[in-house]
């Protein structure tokens, strides 16, 4: 009989994996601002986000926090490394006044969580509670980034187009929140399934939007086009929905 903890170890495996591709979704629009040498209107915020939430998951699965969790924190150091490479280039390419703000909310997330870590570690003397408390944070972090696309959803309800909210990243979300729910299940971490579960269900209704609006938006696309219309995907990107497409693109990990 197979036993629970291999299950636990495969689908955790398979939610690194997915959560890897998510890190990497946001690439070709770091393609694109390394191309042209600025970052435009595209916001840092999600990735910001991103990376406290990683940061945060890290301290959370390391074993003299919570035990057994190697898989949880191996793929959110990941997730850190490829977030500092995309806040690099938000300082390389952003005006002075641009930089000095990423550089700035980076420090202080840095500096947040290494005295979380410190006050937990050095006043807390065991796993249970340390878990407890790292667990409280890492939700609000990871619920926070999971409702993030709600800003998304309200545009596609709006313009009844869902141009600008992929649907290969909408169903990768919701895979992503299924595997680490399952995860958590296995044997039961509510602090890993709480936010998960709450992705899966935000996913879900992300997907169900792209159902409802799907035949909508083919409409609208080919009476542009009969028009010689511009595409609304190309006003969002060069107007003010850009920070908002950006923020879709930078959702990415699990608990």
């Amino acid at each position: 009989m197979v036993s629970a903890d291999l299950v636990r170890t495969v689908v955790g495996i398979i939610g690194n994996v997915i959560s890897f591709l998510l890190f990497l979704s946001p690439v070709p629009t770091f393609v694109q601002i390394w191309r042209k040498k600025s970052v435009e209107q595209f916001s840092p915020a999600p990735y910001l986000a991103t990376m406290i939430n990683c940061m945060v998951w890290v301290l959370y699965g390391l074993p003299i926090v919570h035990p057994n969790s190697t898989l949880v924190w191996t793929i959110n150091g990941t997730g850190v490394a490829i977030e500092m490479v995309y806040l690099l280039l938000f300082l390389i390419y952003s005006d002075k006044k641009g930089r000095f703000k990423v550089l700035q909310i980076v420090l202080v997330e840095v500096v947040s969580v290494a005295l979380l870590a410190t006050l937990v570690l050095t006043l807390v003397h065991t796993t249970k509670k340390r878990t407890a408390i790292v667990g409280i944070v890492a939700i609000v972090f990871n619920t926070m980034m999971y409702a993030s696309p709600l800003s998304v959803m309200k545009i596609v309800i709006t313009t009844k187009s869902v141009e600008y909210m992929p649907f290969f990243v909408s169903l990768a979300s919701f895979a992503n929140g299924v595997a680490w729910s399952a995860y958590a299940f296995i044997k039961f971490d509510p602090f890993i399934l709480a936010p998960n579960g709450t992705g899966a269900l935000f996913a879900v209704a992300q997907l169900i939007l792209y159902a409802v609006y799907y035949r909508s938006t083919q409409r609208q696309i080919a009476a542009r086009q009969a028009k010689g219309d511009v595409g609304l995907s190309e006003l969002v990107v060069n107007g003010s929905s850009r920070k908002t497409n950006s923020s879709r693109n930078g959702h990415g990990s699990e608990g």
